[in-house]
């Protein structure tokens, strides 16, 4: 299974799970198709805060990465 740990941040996961990318863009991380974001903003920013600037709820993004096949680490 892969794990996700909400505090890691953006970058860290999709240099894990390239496939998660994808994921994120539909949930509403839209400025991730731009890889320059992913190395600048991604490096800094966690999972959880990012899912919270956007206005995700941590309960509606942990239900996506678990659809995905994700196992959710808070």
């Amino acid at each position: 299974m892969k794990e996700i740990n909400l505090n890691n941040t953006v970058f860290q996961l999709i240099q894990e799970y390239p496939e998660l990318k994808p994921v994120l863009v539909d949930l509403g991380f839209t400025p991730l198709q731009d890889d320059r974001m992913l190395q600048t903003v991604g490096r800094m920013m966690p999972l959880n805060k990012g899912a919270r600037q956007i206005g995700l709820s941590q309960e509606d993004l942990v239900h996506s990465l678990t659809q995905h096949g994700f196992e959710v680490k808070e």
